[in-house]
């Protein structure tokens, strides 16, 4: 692990959380964000070469920014002594983290005063200006800063317009990172946006996204949201998906439905079929299993899937990609 780390320039530590009944979103969001950049990973915690700002994910709880790597604390300790740089002008505390190997409540405080001590600078507990993290995992020793998320998308949980079996805050934030885990340069579209829940996720992370549904009642209620939060209504128009034009790079679509009657399988078809002709990378979401075959009709191969479950109310996700 030692040397696992050592081999790369930058090495970031993550730790998430979920609900059980989350757990499945959660794992499908973490593969999307870092694909093939795992260095390490269990249960709630993983090492990743790869850089990505803790409030993007609705389920990340902290990144630690790996500084330095030991094969003991107390060789960890000695290295500490060389972190004045780091520190300098800052007041700092060290904290354990608590994901990794398992220790006593009295080692954990016991560890943090030993590489404590040896870090030159003013140590301040109650409010420091940058927290260090430390952590052993597998026996390898890391001292990092810790990164914690500002949690800003919590605001977006109660809009002044919202369905009641609407995708939440959180999952439709999840979705957004599973469509597009890089933001950058990516045009995407949500051809079915209902009142603009994955909008404002995909908005608020910097990503360029328009937004289209046949119901009017649909788009006043997007549009309120969206003027809410400081987006332009104009992001969304009022039409049918199968008449959209263009290209985009990415798309989401929460397959319409309602309690009292089910979307006729051709009409899902069809929707598909223009799905695919939009977007090559696409989040389909789906009360109904069958809509599985209808997904391969269309063009696409399933890269991933999960079901997201509140109460006896399923959703079934899948990440498509066209073949």
């Amino acid at each position: 692990m030692v040397q696992r780390v050592a081999d790369h320039k930058q090495v970031y530590l993550y730790s998430y959380n979920s609900h059980e009944t989350e757990a499945e979103l959660c794992g499908m969001e973490m593969r999307a964000l870092f694909g093939g950049s795992v260095l390490y990973e269990r249960e709630s915690l993983l090492l990743s070469s790869r850089q990505i700002e803790p409030d993007r994910s609705p389920f990340m709880t902290l990144r630690m920014d790996i500084r330095m790597v030991a094969r003991s604390v107390e060789e960890l300790a000695d290295q500490a002594g060389t972190m004045e740089a780091i520190v300098s002008g800052h007041s700092f505390k060290v904290v354990f983290i608590k994901s990794g190997d398992s220790y006593t409540y009295e080692e954990q405080r016991a560890f943090e005063r030993v590489v404590g001590s040896r870090i030159p600078g003013r140590r301040e507990m109650k409010k420091p200006g940058m927290t260090l993290g430390l952590i052993a995992v597998q026996g390898t020793w890391m001292l990092g800063i810790c990164r914690f998320p500002e949690r800003a998308w919590h605001a977006h949980i109660h809009k002044p317009q919202n369905y009641s079996t609407g995708l939440s805050a959180k999952a439709a934030r999840a979705l957004v990172n599973v469509m597009a885990p890089v933001v950058h340069g990516v045009r995407a579209v949500d051809p079915c946006c209902g009142m603009g829940n994955v909008l404002i996720e995909a908005l608020s992370m910097g990503l360029d996204i328009r937004g289209r549904d046949i119901n009017p009642l649909a788009i006043r209620g997007a549009r309120t949201n969206l003027l809410h939060y400081g987006y332009k209504a104009e992001l969304v128009t009022l039409g049918d998906m199968n008449e959209l034009q263009g290209h985009f790079d990415a798309a989401m679509v929460d397959m319409p439905y309602n309690l009292c009657s089910v979307l006729p399988a051709e009409e899902q078809e069809r929707m598909l079929s223009s799905l695919y002709r939009l977007a090559p990378r696409a989040v389909v979401v789906s009360t109904e299993e069958e809509v599985r075959e209808r997904i391969r009709l269309a063009g696409y191969r399933i890269s991933d899937e999960c079901t997201i479950r509140k109460g006896s109310f399923v959703r079934h996700v899948w990440l498509c990609e066209a073949t």
